[in-house]
Parts: C-alpha cells; structure tokens; sequence
C-alpha cells in the first residue's frame, strides 16, 4: 500500500465529472492525492456527482480553449499547488456508420478528444519546463487506438492520434524529466457503451465476442490502473500505453 501512497502529488485530471472520471478522482482520493477536477459542468452540477473532500476541487473551463486552460492552471496552483500529475481524460464518443457520419460531430470530437488534451499537455509541460520542475501527463487512449470497431471510426483516429501524442511528449520532454504515458481501456460498462450493451441485442453479441473475459469492464479497473501509473511505482515509465482491457486488443476471435 505504501508503495501506492499518492500523499505527495497534486493531480489534475479533465473530464473528472465523468462517469468514469468520477471513479478514478474516488480512487485518487483514497490513496491520499490531492485532486483537481476539471469538466464543462456547472459547479453545483459537478459537486453533485463528484466525491466530497477538502482535498478536491472543482474548475470548469472548456480544455480546448488555450485561455480558459491557462487561467484554470492558475486557479488550480492557487488552490492546491502545481500539479506534478495531469491526467488527460475529457473525452466524448459517437456512434455512425463511417459514410454517414456527421461533420459537425466530428469536428467536435476531434476538438474534445485531441485538441484539448493538446492544449492540455501543452500548457502543463510548459509550466513545468519554465520551473526546472519534473513532472508527468496521462493521457486515456483506449484499445480501439490499435484496433477497428464498426461506427466508431473517428473516435479511433481520436484515440490513435492521442497514442502518437502521448510518445512525441515523451520523445521530446525526457530530458527535462517530464514523463508522459498513457492507459488504455477496453469496453467499459458506463456510458455509451453500457446502454448499446443494455438495449442493442447486435451490440451487446458483438461486443460479447470481443471481450475474452466475458464482461464489461468495470470503471473501477480504469481507476486502478490510473492510481498505479500516478505513483512512485511507475517512475520509470514513459513512452508506454499500460493496456487495461480484459483482452479486448486480442479481437477478432476465433
């Protein structure tokens, strides 16, 4: 346990009001991190979703504008220090056959899923570079970043885009000691995915098929992996996609 102690880092995450967001800011929390949440909700909206702990706050700003990205870094330094930990995890998905998929809807994921963990990382490195300060990005990428899932089609560009994000941070920033990973899920039960799962009888047989441990993957194991690659125990790692996902990269099945 004490090798899991987060007692010492200040971790921003984005998109942390999410369903899965709000499992892994839980499990920060537990290991004795302080957290800082940042998402688009309202704050009373926010707050009510999110764990209560004087250790966590909450900062609305859209991740993809530069602006709001900064002054939410500032805010954050004001109220819990500098993050030595920021986890890039805002993210949306939408489900459309490839030739009928909406333009509007794919410039907003791309601008969600790729550009603000962009302005994101970038923001962090930056403060971190002017400090001589150490410091390490997290990036959510997901098993489809390697692996084509019907429907899906820009949120695997998203995910593979962010894979390659993740290792030109790591390529770049080594010598000054920040450090950028990324994990990647497999089909978690939240979301999207849990009502396909839950309402679509062509969803829940394909996606069956595709998880070799037979279940959906519960948030908690996404939490987990986050709690590991923000400790000590992962100190050595950049560069790398810790792959989470029950087997799902192994698809297709025999």
């Amino acid at each position: 346990m004490s090798n899991l102690d987060l007692s010492s880092k200040t971790i921003l995450i984005t998109g942390g009001a999410g369903a899965i967001g709000q499992v892994i800011a839980r499990k920060l929390l537990e290991h004795g991190a302080a957290v800082a949440v940042n998402d688009v909700l309202p704050q009373e909206d926010a707050e009510a979703v999110l764990p209560r702990s004087e250790r966590l706050r909450y900062f609305q700003a859209d991740a993809a504008r530069a602006e709001a990205v900064a002054a939410m870094f500032d805010a954050v330094e004001s109220a819990l220090g500098l993050p030595n930990v920021v986890c890039c995890h805002a993210g949306m998905v939408g489900a459309h056959p490839v030739t009928d998929y909406p333009l509007a809807e794919y410039d907003k994921l791309m601008e969600v899923n790729v550009r603000a963990a962009f302005v994101v990382a970038q923001e962090a490195a930056r403060r971190w570079s002017a400090r001589g300060a150490a410091g390490h990005l997290i990036f959510t990428s997901s098993w489809v970043q390697d692996v084509p899932w019907p429907e899906i089609t820009p949120y695997t560009m998203s995910k593979s885009a962010m894979k390659a994000m993740m290792r030109g941070f790591a390529r770049e920033l080594a010598s000054k000691g920040i450090r950028a990973n990324a994990i990647a899920p497999g089909i978690v039960g939240v979301g999207m995915a849990k009502r396909q799962w839950d309402t679509d009888p062509s969803y829940r047989a394909r996606a069956s098929r595709a998880i070799p441990l037979g279940y959906m993957q519960p948030p908690e194991s996404v939490a987990d992996a986050f709690v590991f690659l923000c400790s000590d125990m992962a100190a050595y790692m950049t560069g790398a996609t810790l792959l989470v996902d029950g087997g799902c990269s192994l698809y297709p099945m025999d």
